[in-house]
Formats: structure tokens, sequence, C-alpha cells
């Protein structure tokens, strides 16, 4: 009789219903950490996805305009600089032969002058070095001069020993 009434009456009924409620609101508890970091991982997921879209989208952009370039490039250089190129009046073609002619040996030259402009920075340490190798030269022409005075000592004496 206890089974049956407990089973049918109101306050048993909304015990059952509140543990339930109760089963329920611990599954959602489960679940609810995993939806929000399942949510949280693909909204992350399709933000850096398009941090990346925007990168390459640029890195696209730009690889565009080089091609763009280099494609302005290879016509400018195939192109005949012939049929670009001014008129010059006659009275200056005098002219324009002693430029060229000069441009010319400048040319031939800039490498000697470019040369020289380098070696400007080196002109103290070149210095030293010249003033050590004269040094050197000097105690070796003493030397000379006093191997040279030897020599003519010896021949003197020798000349002397073959007279006597």
């Amino acid at each position: 009789t206890l089974d049956l009434t407990c089973r049918r009456t109101p306050c048993f009924a909304k015990f059952s219903e509140m543990e339930e409620i109760v089963n329920m609101e611990a599954e959602i508890n489960e679940v609810q950490p995993l939806l929000l970091s399942v949510t949280v991982g693909s909204t992350l997921q399709f933000y850096f996805t398009g941090k990346k879209c925007e990168i390459l989208q640029d890195m696209n952009r730009h690889l565009e305009a080089i091609l763009k370039e280099k494609r302005a490039l290879r016509k400018r250089l195939i192109k005949h600089r012939c049929q670009e190129s001014l008129p010059v009046e006659a009275t200056f073609h005098k002219c324009i032969v002693e430029l060229l002619t000069e441009a010319v040996t400048f040319i031939e030259k800039l490498e000697s002058h470019l040369q020289s402009v380098r070696s400007i920075p080196q002109i103290p340490h070149m210095m030293n070095n010249m003033d050590t190798t004269l040094s050197k030269t000097e105690v070796l022409m003493i030397e000379l001069e006093e191997l040279t005075e030897q020599i003519l000592k010896w021949e003197e004496l020798q000349k002397e020993v073959y007279s006597n």
C-alpha cells in the first residue's frame, strides 16, 4: 500500500520531478564546458584562419604587383630604344659626338678613379709603410757603404800583398 500511495500522492510526484530536473541540470553542466570549449575553439580557428587569409591575400597582391612590374620592365627592355629617341638638330651633332667620346673616356677611366677614391682612407697606413721602408732603405744604404769601404780596404791590402 505504501508503494501505491507514494507514487500517486502529489508530494512524491513533485519529488520525482525535482529529481529529474537535478539530473538534467547535472547533464547540462557536464555538456556545457565541452560546448563552450568547442565554441571557443571554432571561434579562434575562424579568427586565425581569417588572419591567415588576410596575410595570404596581401602576399598575393604583392606578388601580382611584382609580376606586373616585371612584365612592364621586360616590355621596356625588349622595345627598341631608337624608336623613342628624340631627334637631334644638325647643329648639335658635333657636340653630341664630342660628348660621347668624353663619356667613353670617362667610363674607361672610371675604374681607376674609383680605385683612387677607395684608397684615400688607406693613405695614412700607406704613408707609415713608406716611412718604415725608407728607414729600412737608409739602414741598408749605410750597411752597403760600410761594406763597400771594407771591400775597398781589402782590395788595397791585396794589392800591397801582391806588390810586396
